[in-house]
């Protein structure tokens, strides 16, 4: 079946209205269907995944090579897809919107922007209004793809609650259609988030072991990523193998 691009977007804003669904990581085709067999609902890219692929880091690749990567998910699958869209690919609101409007032509279901670059924070002020650029330039081309307002704070070393709560909720008064703090983990901080923008959703990052997805809906999440995590599985098991190859002249069994 193929689902036209205004029906993705749709279900994707009826996922985010209640309960709590899993949205996972694919970084290449083979990924992304694998995950379609297991029954995922909808997807999300992930910016280190894919610059694991092209054999570079995090940030190292440019708009244009996100913006392929992105055409190919969204129309290899039925599934909404939510784009990993860094910090725009600009700095000023201007550049983002441009950006903003380039990434809605590819035919992802939503997308997220960060406040911040190379390690830091962009001024508050600066960030909400490159949020609001991103809404106009999403309205501009007809309105439906979901916008996800992302504060880095917690992963560029400013683990600030009330800064973090002030910039969400800004965001949300800007026109973001979900929020997400990645790297809080603190399931007590989590819950304080979700009430302050309440009722607009809350995106989770799971991070380590002890994150639970029946804890985190139990406080209100709406949806919960996982980021990298599941391309760094499976280069941790490439290496794994390659190291079994190397150092002892065999491989472990297929599955």
């Amino acid at each position: 079946m193929v689902i036209a691009t205004a029906e993705k977007r749709r279900i994707f804003h009826e996922m985010h209205r209640e309960g709590c669904f899993l949205l996972p990581n694919p970084w290449d085709l083979g990924s992304l269907r694998r995950l379609e067999a297991m029954g995922f609902r909808a997807v999300a890219s992930t910016s280190s995944g894919l610059a694991w692929t092209r054999g570079r880091k995090d940030y190292e690749l440019d708009r244009a090579a996100v913006l392929d990567h992105l055409a190919e998910l969204a129309g290899a699958t039925d599934l909404p897809v939510n784009a990993d869209f860094e910090n725009g690919f600009a700095e000023a609101p201007e550049g983002v919107a441009e950006s903003v409007t380039l990434a809605v032509a590819t035919g992802i279901a939503g997308l997220s922007i960060e406040d911040a670059a190379d390690g830091r924070l962009y001024e508050r002020d600066l960030a909400v209004a490159r949020i609001a650029a991103a809404r106009a330039a999403i309205d501009a081309a007809g309105g439906d793809t979901l916008l996800v307002a992302r504060s880095e704070a917690y992963l560029v070393g400013r683990p600030d609650l009330g800064e973090v709560i002030a910039r969400l909720t800004a965001f949300a008064a800007a026109g973001a259609d979900c929020l997400y703090a990645p790297g809080m983990t603190d399931l007590d901080e989590i819950e304080a988030t979700v009430r302050a923008v309440a009722p607009k959703p809350i995106n989770v990052l799971m991070r380590g072991p002890d994150m639970r997805v029946a804890d985190l809906a139990a406080r209100g999440v709406r949806r919960v990523s996982v980021g990298g995590a599941l391309a760094a599985a499976a280069w941790a098991g490439f290496d794994a193998a390659a190291r079994l190859f190397l150092e002892e002249g065999r491989v472990p069994p297929r599955r």
